[in-house]
């Protein structure tokens, strides 16, 4: 969860939203990424988003079963989806998001009927760290 935090400070600095994001599988570290949405003027690219692509790519499969993914904040609805069809096996995140978050708060997305795949889910890993980042950019910006 650290390099992920990494990440979400990283994505600050480019004046993004400071969320991060890792893939792991066995141990090892294999995608990291920052939200890059104003970046790369793409609403798509959150951080989750990107590191499931890097992973897919890494693997050369759009199935990440013995992968997890660690995250700083609770996934929206899109990369709820996203988690749920790339078939990651757990998903630990930071900070809740009772505005946009779709895992425990919202839609709660991995309870839906229509969703087919359910990672383990793990809330609240290194959630002081994720919400002081978040609500210092925005205070910031207010």
């Amino acid at each position: 969860m650290e390099t992920a935090l990494d990440e979400a400070r990283t994505a600050e600095q480019r004046g993004e939203v400071p969320i991060g994001c890792v893939v792991v599988r066995e141990g090892r570290i294999i995608a990291r990424a920052g939200n890059r949405t104003l970046t790369d003027r793409d609403p798509t690219a959150h951080a989750e988003m990107i590191a499931i692509r890097a992973a897919a790519a890494a693997f050369g499969s759009e199935r990440l079963t013995d992968c997890d993914l660690y995250v700083t904040l609770e996934p929206c609805v899109m990369c709820a989806g996203a988690i749920a069809f790339a078939r990651i096996r757990r998903l630990y995140y930071g900070a809740l998001d009772p505005k946009g978050g779709a895992v425990d708060s919202g839609v709660r997305f991995f309870a839906s009927p229509a969703c087919h795949h359910r990672p383990d889910v793990y809330g609240g890993l290194a959630e002081a760290e994720s919400s002081i980042l978040l609500k210092r950019f925005f205070q910031e910006r207010r």
